[in-house]
């Protein structure tokens, strides 16, 4: 196919695109209007139901749990996705020239001392906001998906104020290994909890608590928990294998 017939066909997708864009705006209501019975209808039974303050924690963890399950296990793929095609990558033998040719002049620069002494201060209170996100998901907007990608960020910063061996001092291979598999596999063992209660998969089985405490809601703080461990452990996973392939081409230039 010619470049003109590759531009003619783009750009008719993108005028289909918009139309049907536009279409689908006409039917939307007026902003700041909402009409959804279901959500009018948790706004007026989630609290009471559930004791989580949070209600985007209790649909997620809750009301649409299982649905979260599958979001979880989502990621849990792409992650070991990643850490497959990389590992395969670098068991490979670096011989061909093409490839040598393409890491020419490739290198990786060093981190300014202006960066290391910011990073270096940023990693405690970037760790206690995420545990802080992570623990109080039930109550406040946030959670562990949230939170977990802020405790990742931490491990960034590790990286950026001590170099790579720094990270694999504070976040070794073993350990976010653990901490990505755990996580998503905790989310389906809480949800067995509700089976040996003998209800349904899911069901928040366990003693809701007081409104607004920290020890409330009962399975959907757990499962908060879950999630904020398996997404930090997830994407320090993704961050490490990443750096490992980066050092490589260092290695090859």
């Amino acid at each position: 196919m010619s470049f003109t017939s590759r531009r003619n066909l783009f750009f008719a997708g993108v005028l289909g695109f918009a139309a049907l864009f536009l279409w689908g705006l006409r039917g939307l209501p007026d902003f700041g209007r909402y009409e959804g019975v279901y959500g009018l209808t948790l706004n007026k039974v989630g609290v009471a139901q559930t004791h989580a303050t949070n209600l985007v924690a209790a649909v997620a963890f809750d009301y649409r749990g299982f649905d979260t399950l599958g979001e979880e296990f989502i990621l849990f793929a792409a992650v070991v996705g990643v850490a497959i095609l990389l590992r395969a990558h670098r068991d490979e033998a670096a011989t061909d020239d093409a490839k040598e040719k393409e890491d020419e002049g490739r290198s990786v620069p060093h981190t300014s001392d202006a960066v290391r002494v910011l990073g270096l201060g940023l990693i405690g209170p970037t760790v206690l906001l995420g545990l802080y996100v992570v623990v109080h998901g039930h109550l406040t907007p946030g959670g562990g998906f949230s939170g977990g990608v802020v405790l990742a960020t931490a491990a960034l910063l590790v990286y950026l104020a001590g170099e790579y061996v720094a990270l694999r001092r504070v976040s070794p291979e073993s350990l976010t290994e653990l901490a990505e598999s755990a996580g998503a596999g905790s989310y389906a063992v809480i949800g067995v909890f509700g089976l040996l209660a003998g209800q349904a998969f899911l069901t928040n089985v366990l003693p809701l608590g007081t409104t607004g405490h920290l020890n409330s809601s009962g399975t959907i703080l757990l499962i908060n928990l879950a999630v904020g461990v398996e997404v930090a452990g997830g994407f320090s996973f993704i961050l490490a294998e990443f750096l490992e392939q980066t050092l490589l081409v260092r290695e090859r230039v």
